[in-house]
């Protein structure tokens, strides 16, 4: 008879941290959290019954150090080691050296890791346990004379692939025999510094791939099923944005032909725990019995795992923990059942419109739907408010997921459910995946892996910002939209003066674009009644109600009425409606240097952000408000100014992603008489 486990380790960070944790809690099992410097007050180290530090920031100093993580295992009391997915989840090392300890590694076995660790190996494996693989050269032999022969008995296109890769790093297409070499060349630099290993395979290039992967369970006691299909084809440099359950137009046959490929890939290894088998599908004439083939295994669970847990209504990571404490698989293939469908969305802070790059920032406005119009919604996070999107790690901020019943319903539950997300204090890529939601093509199940990257220009195209919402911004910072709690009815009135009518001063920083920068307006604001208010800049002038509705404000007046909530974040406000967050800047003209976070000899920063130009270098002499760099946050350029007359002895590099309260700039101290004879 199996026992459960009383405790176990999770080692690993952010959602699955918390994923796993959350089940653990179900069944009664205590749980571990590790933690770097950074995470140190992050979401699953509250969660967990306790937490123990590994390191410094850096992955490599902390969620890689595979003794420090066995140590803490040891040295609390528990019995086994949750990987969670990335860092060591795939390292057949670390397997060993866990189960070497004397602990239990919920996953598989470090022999089946190593069986699908190296592409080439895995598709031989494959092809002799009767799995279709893709037609190419799977062989030893690397030199360019070989590799070129095969790519032209495979005929171009050909796509040459890391072998011991993933991500899309060591993978490049070559249309052409001529461009082999540089392609073959390019690609093995990328492996050689990503995997530290530049072997290649080449393999034929499919013109309409789609991405469909089968989620496989296997036990220690020799069942193995699958979880049906998820297609992941929505990708971006070959990686997943949404995954839905089940595929798109997938026939009966071709599930049944690909589901039994999965579970016989399984068995081939021995696999015990969770795994997913992905295809590469030809759909240039639709989804075909005989038109897929095994790409890779992946020996651990998938970001995307919720999809399948919607649609079998299971608990994949408690299967996990039964499996590795020795229990049987808790169903049969016909007991697991099949409804509704799902899908999954990557929510990230990246802004879509520079090539997805990551944006650090502070969640200072952070809400989730908690229900969706057509089915259900689920929440997988790692962050709660005023929690920071740190440079050191993948900038997840959740994966939204919903359930509905059918795809068509699933889809507007989707686009609802992002809609209804909330954001402010970093750039993210809520519209980005509504846009993607919507998409003509996607909606009707013609998807494929390069859909994004053809149609990018039309899916990052910036959300208007509604009218109305500067001016609710210049209203909420002018502080008149509080009422005052007093027992004097004259002080509680809005703004009330017994004399003329008061204007309260606003300088309000709009947000710009890459084509232009935001323009900076001052306003002055009076109190017309209790709801009833004039904004006026220096040439116009407009008359607007404001009443609360639930937790939202709603803004009439001439062609404004808009609905929306409003955020206050360090030096700004945002303005957020459905869809949309509108960030703008607070700028008090005279204290434009303090707001830079000038004090003594430092400049910090006084928000997270990129260092967009720097305008100064180290021993230069700069005077009281001279520029010296310009930091973009959250959309927004701030210039950054010196508080005083120095010179300076460190200036951050352009380009650096800075956190908030970085220091920018270092002043040396000099005598008056230097900086006279500047």
């Amino acid at each position: 008879m199996t026992r459960m486990f009383s405790r176990i380790l999770i080692a690993n960070r952010g959602e699955i941290a918390c994923r796993v944790i959350r089940t653990a809690q179900k069944m009664g099992v205590g749980t571990v959290a590790v933690y770097s410097d950074a995470d140190a007050t992050a979401l699953h180290v509250a969660m967990a019954d306790e937490a123990v530090h590994i390191g410094g920031s850096s992955v490599s100093e902390s969620y890689l150090r595979a003794d420090r993580i066995i140590q803490a295992a040891i040295d609390t009391g528990a019995e086994a080691i949750h990987p969670g997915y990335g860092f060591l989840s795939e390292n057949p090392g670390f397997v060993d050296a866990v189960v070497k300890a004397g602990l239990v590694f919920i996953g598989p076995s470090a022999d089946s890791i190593r069986a699908m660790g190296l592409k080439d190996a895995a598709k031989r494996l494959m092809e002799k346990a009767g799995v279709p693989v893709v037609p190419g050269y799977h062989g030893e032999a690397q030199e360019l004379v070989v590799l070129a022969s095969k790519a032209r008995e495979i005929g171009y296109p050909v796509l040459i692939k890391a072998r011991a890769g993933g991500g899309g790093k060591g993978m490049r297409k070559v249309d052409n025999p001529e461009d082999f070499a540089e392609a073959l060349g390019s690609a093995r630099r990328e492996a050689k510094s990503a995997f530290g290993d530049d072997r290649v395979l080449v393999e034929k290039y499919v013109s309409k791939p789609r991405h469909i992967e089968v989620q496989v369970f296997g036990d220690n006691h020799g069942n193995a099923v699958h979880l049906y299909e998820r297609d992941c084809s929505l990708q971006r440099r070959h990686q997943k944005v949404i995954e839905e359950a089940p595929a798109p137009d997938i026939t009966v046959e071709m599930r049944a032909a690909m589901t039994a490929a999965a579970v016989k890939a399984a068995k081939a290894i021995n696999y015990s725990g969770a795994g997913t088998i992905e295809f590469i599908v030809d759909a240039s004439q639709g989804l075909r019995a005989d038109g897929f083939w095994f790409m890779e295994m992946n020996t651990r669970l998938q970001v995307e795992h919720p999809v399948t847990e919607m649609i079998t209504g299971l608990d994949l990571v408690e299967w996990q923990l039964r499996v590795a404490a020795g229990e049987p698989l808790p169903l049969t293939q016909k007991q697991i059942p099949l409804n509704g469908h799902a899908v999954e969305a990557r929510l990230y802070a990246e802004d879509p419109a520079k090539g997805f790059l990551p944006a650090i920032g502070t969640l200072h406005h952070l809400t989730f739907p908690a229900s969706v119009a057509e089915g259900t919604v689920r929440i997988e996070t790692g962050v709660r408010p005023d929690d920071t999107i740190s440079p050191y790690y993948d900038p997840m901020i959740a994966k939204i997921v919903v359930h509905a019943k059918d795809r068509p319903a699933a889809l507007r539950a989707m686009e609802d459910a992002l809609l209804q997300t909330e954001i402010a204090g970093t750039v993210t890529n809520a519209a980005f995946l509504a846009a993607l939601v919507r998409h003509e093509g996607f909606a009707a199940g013609d998807v494929d892996t390069g859909l994004i990257d053809r149609d990018l220009h039309s899916l990052v195209v910036p959300v208007a910002m509604p009218a109305g919402a500067k001016e609710l911004a210049v209203l909420h910072a002018s502080g008149l939209l509080t009422k005052i709690a007093s027992d004097d009815p004259w002080t509680a009135l809005r703004g009330y003066s017994h004399h003329a009518r008061s204007h309260y001063p606003v300088t309000l920083g709009e947000p710009g674009t890459s084509d232009a920068p935001g323009q900076t307006t001052r306003y002055g604001v009076a109190v017309l009644s209790d709801d009833r208010f004039e904004v006026a800049t220096p040439d116009t002038a407009v008359e607007l109600r404001v009443r609360r509705s639930g937790e939202s404000w709603h803004i009439t007046g001439k062609r404004i009425n808009l609905t929306a909530k409003t955020a206050a974040i360090p030096q700004g406000v945002a303005v957020i409606a459905r869809g949309v967050v509108a960030t703008f800047a607070l700028i008090d003209p005279l204290q434009r240097a303090d707001e830079a976070g000038g004090a003594g000899d430092r400049l910090i920063a006084p928000m997270p952000g990129l260092v967009k130009s720097v305008r100064a270098a180290a021993g230069d002499l700069v005077k009281k408000g001279q520029i010296l760099l310009v930091l973009e946050a959250m959309k927004m350029e701030h210039t950054i100014t010196a508080p005083h007359d120095g010179k300076i002895a460190e200036i951050v590099k352009e380009g650096a992603q800075v956190k908030e309260k970085t220091a920018l700039v270092r002043f040396e101290e000099l005598e008056t008489a230097e900086l006279t004879n500047k």
